[in-house]
């Protein structure tokens, strides 16, 4: 018996010592980097140059277009190399109705990054809004992103010119915003670092004054923080989907429309949108099977309006707000998030069917909040 727990002893040992190897201490890269309870702070002074780049306009191995998310196929934490470039596209946001929107790689919303707690971002910005930047033409070199967003056109993008002073602000970053969230005006350049510190769903936008016009033209994107050791359900999940809630204000003006920015200031929004248009989920609705456990990734944002997010016949059995596995809920008939708030919520999809998806604040989903995920018959597992 004496021999038989030395044995166990051991043994826990050893299981102890490969757990600690296999949660290693975060890297220092730079000096004056520091860690506090495992997270790493201190970055690097953001640089702001000038470069004759005519690359992609979107860089990153882990960098999508709504609704899409790329599995994290790596183990551990990785660096991510990710170029953004701001400039101005003619987009749609519902059918005929289009405004010259200011962008980050050229849709609204934006490109969506998906890193792991603990990776650590180098982030590249050009500001290229006194240039004609296409993203509908074939590019190498770029991220999955432009084949995603060339396969759905429903925003109809065209290049046009708009020379506007930019800048780049993470929620998932936790730096000195004067420093890495500064403006550049067009033809610069500005790059800098940041560590994702927490899990969760984040959302990015332009933080230049005035920060409402600059948000509602469309300088907007979400950036996914998985969980180092992953959510609890992820060997169940069938389905993962990112959809971003957003607003415009807009005015018919000629041929198209143009920012109101009165209305912007009192919250009376002409459109309300799933994705940057009222038929994004709707001409290209989600799919699923019956039985299969769906999970969306839902920011809100805004840029000042709430929403109610509901699916019709569902019911949300796991939601972790914010995306962060200690802010757990289950049995959600509706879940409430506020300007830039978000959530992961997860739903089994009962039966084959249609199940439409909705702001349940009936004034948004009739100004576009809608859309819809259609359900196959179950299939073998």
């Amino acid at each position: 018996m004496k021999n038989l727990a030395i044995s166990q002893l051991a043994a826990g040992i050893l299981l102890g010592l490969a757990s600690v190897a296999a949660c290693a201490a975060p890297t220092l890269k730079h000096p004056g980097e520091f860690i506090i309870d495992g997270m790493v702070f201190g970055m690097p002074k953001a640089k702001v140059y000038t470069e004759d780049y005519q690359g992609p306009a979107v860089v990153g191995d882990y960098v999508t277009a709504l609704p899409n998310l790329k599995k994290l196929d790596y183990r551990g934490n990785r660096e991510h190399q990710v170029r953004m470039d701001v400039f101005a596209q003619q987009v749609e946001v519902a059918p005929g109705q289009s405004y010259a929107a200011w962008s980050f790689g050229g849709s609204v919303p934006g490109p969506t990054l998906h890193v792991r707690e603990g990776d650590r971002v180098v982030f590249t910005m050009k500001n290229r809004s006194d240039e004609e930047v296409s993203v509908t033409n074939p590019v190498k070199g770029g991220a999955p992103y432009f084949a995603q967003l060339q396969a759905n056109l429903y925003q109809n993008n065209k290049p046009v010119i708009s020379p506007m002073p930019h800048s780049m602000d993470f929620h998932a970053g936790t730096v000195a915003a004067d420093d890495k969230w500064q403006s550049i005006a067009p033809g610069e350049t500005i790059q800098f670092e940041w560590v994702a510190n927490y899990p969760g769903v984040y959302m990015y936008h332009c933080g230049t004054p005035s920060v409402l016009m600059h948000t509602a033209m469309g300088q907007y994107g979400a950036v996914v923080v998985s969980p180092k050791n992953g959510y609890p359900t992820d060997k169940k999940v069938d389905h993962e989907y990112v959809i971003v809630q957003s607003e415009f204000y807009l005015e018919k003006f000629e041929n198209n429309y143009i920012y109101n920015h009165d209305a912007a200031m009192a919250r009376n929004p002409s459109h309300v949108t799933f994705n940057g248009h009222v038929s994004a989920l709707s001409d290209a609705p989600l799919k699923a099977n019956a039985g299969d456990r769906v999970r969306i990734y839902m920011l809100n944002a805004g840029p000042s309006g709430t929403s109610s997010f509901h699916v019709i016949g569902a019911i949300f059995d796991r939601v972790w707000y914010e995306g962060n596995i200690e802010n757990e809920w289950r049995g959600m008939q509706t879940v409430l998030l506020g300007a830039s708030n978000s959530a992961v919520m997860e739903f089994i999809v009962p039966e084959a069917g249609v199940y439409k998806l909705v702001d349940h604040e009936f004034a948004d989903a009739e100004r576009g909040a809608a859309g819809a995920l259609v359900a196959g018959p179950r299939k073998a597992k």
